[in-house]
């Protein structure tokens, strides 16, 4: 079994039949199993040469030209100055609520109550075996996982013909449907079959699907701007500033730090810094990289910032490290990580080689549920994924009175299962916990300041979406759904 260590039905739980429908993976228990030694592929040869906006060209087969690709967006309107909705990603509404907040001289209540605290458990050890009738599917998950930690093919082989007719769509209730979604991953290292690239419907669709996630759903706006808080603060009154993003999905979070550097500059009377991008993307994101770098110049030119945009492929950066990215004396640098470069470079040596950078914070926001102790077994992963996502499909479920049409399932496509891909290939991976490694090599948790929590609660109160609340956990902040932490985002120095 070889496992890539890098890169409609519905069932119907009535009161009178003596059903009953679990609300969460927790409620769905059955004794542990030991956890097995696992076996990666190595990694293939790669050529550090290329460069992802030459190849951009390469992967738009289905239009005739770049304006067709830009016009099938929506983006080839007549353009003018202030134009927002031409942008591929324009700050939201709520950036300029952000902005009233964050230079108003009363932006703090003084009786402000931040009680707030998470007490839900992070860590599902074990189920029970007295798990609830009609989800057995769960249980034949679990065993086809554990047979990824075990090396088990055959055994992998004989059980997903019966999952696959018990899971043989990604419909039902939000537990049912993230099952589904981890089975064909799972299913997806068994055959073999990996994403070798995009073709411009799948850009297209993933970013009319991304675009509705965070105009509709509380995980992208507050992952965005809790972010953007903490390096706003590291970098006030620099010059020059230096962002280095290990996961820029579509580039929208930095239009909004954008805004906020220009409405600064403006009350102070002063020109707003010149911003240094360096974006860490794979080679097979060409096309987003181009439209990237073509957005936020526009609205960098409206806002009469100075901008240079850079994009590192990750495999050379693997090569490399930090020698990939070029640096300037006298800049103060900024570093936003995700969960999902540890995957491609592991912990240790990227925290080592992170702190002779000397960032001026390193923030790190977690959006994809990774949670426990240490390093995940495939079966653990599925564990903890299936109690992570079922509770995101919750929340879209919840927000899906003011969508409308097939949005949600848009969503799930095109924006979750590729992470949740991700998750299960990183699986069985040795090493230290991103954290572990970031003490390690000296760096401290900073926790995000007041004015941050109440911007937080002050910006979901406007969502209004019922179940999602703002806590803190040691020095990381929350966005929980109900009990369960959906997103969690800390700063280091």
């Amino acid at each position: 079994m070889k496992v890539p260590v890098s890169s409609n039905e519905n069932w119907n739980s009535g009161a009178g039949n003596g059903w009953y429908e679990p609300k969460s993976v927790l409620e769905l228990r059955r004794s542990p199993s030991p956890v097995l030694d696992q076996k990666a592929a190595p990694a293939g040869n790669f050529d550090v040469s290329d460069d992802p906006l030459e190849l951009a060209d390469n992967l738009l087969t289905n239009f005739e030209d770049w304006d067709s690709f830009m016009k099938e967006l929506g983006l080839q309107d007549d353009r003018k100055p202030d134009n927002h909705h031409n942008l591929l990603f324009a700050p939201s509404e709520l950036t300029h609520h952000q902005s009233e907040l964050t230079h108003s001289p009363e932006f703090v209540p003084s009786d402000f109550n931040f009680s707030s605290q998470f007490q839900g458990n992070d860590n599902i050890s074990s189920f029970d075996e007295n798990w609830s009738v009609g989800f057995d599917f769960i249980d034949e998950l679990i065993q086809l996982a554990e047979c990824f930690d075990s090396n088990a093919v055959q055994l992998a082989q004989a059980i997903l013909p019966q999952l696959n007719q018990k899971l043989s769509s990604g419909a039902g209730n939000p537990l049912r449907r993230a099952a589904f979604y981890f089975k064909e991953a799972l299913q997806s290292l068994l055959t073999g079959s990996t994403r070798s690239g995009s073709s411009s419907f799948e850009v297209i669709q993933t970013i009319k699907a991304y675009k509705i996630f965070s105009n509709i759903s509380p995980i992208p706006m507050f992952s965005s701007f809790t972010a953007n808080q903490a390096m706003l603060e590291a970098v006030d009154g620099a010059m020059l500033v230096h962002v280095i993003d290990f996961d820029i999905g579509f580039g929208s979070h930095w239009a909004s730090f954008m805004k906020e550097l220009a409405d600064k500059a403006e009350l102070s009377h002063t020109k707003p810094p010149i911003l240094r991008v360096t974006a860490l993307v794979p080679e097979e994101y060409a096309v987003e990289s181009r439209l990237i770098r073509e957005n936020l110049a526009q609205f960098a030119r409206e806002l009469n910032i100075g901008l240079d945009v850079d994009f590192v492929l990750i495999r050379t950066f693997e090569l490399l490290s930090f020698k990939a990215i070029k640096f300037i004396d006298g800049e103060k640098i900024v570093v936003l990580l995700s969960p999902a470069i540890f995957r491609r470079v592991g912990s240790g040596q990227f925290a080592a080689d992170l702190r002779r950078v000397s960032p001026h914070v390193v923030v790190h926001v977690d959006s994809e549920g990774v949670v426990g102790p240490g390093p995940s077994s495939f079966r653990q992963t599925v564990i903890e994924g299936l109690e992570f996502y079922s509770g995101v499909l919750e929340s879209l479920e919840a927000a899906s009175v003011a969508g409308g049409g097939d949005w949600v399932k848009k969503i799930e496509n095109f924006v979750l299962f590729p992470k949740i891909v991700e998750m299960v290939r990183a699986a069985g991976a040795g090493g230290m916990t991103w954290k572990e490694a970031f003490v390690a090599a000296g760096f401290r948790p900073v926790g995000l300041s007041q004015f941050a929590d109440f911007q937080a609660n002050f910006l979901l109160g406007r969502v209004q979406i019922g179940g999602f609340h703002v806590a803190k956990r040691h020095a990381e902040m929350l966005l929980c759904w109900h009990d369960r932490a959906l997103v969690a985002t800390s700063a280091w120095r």
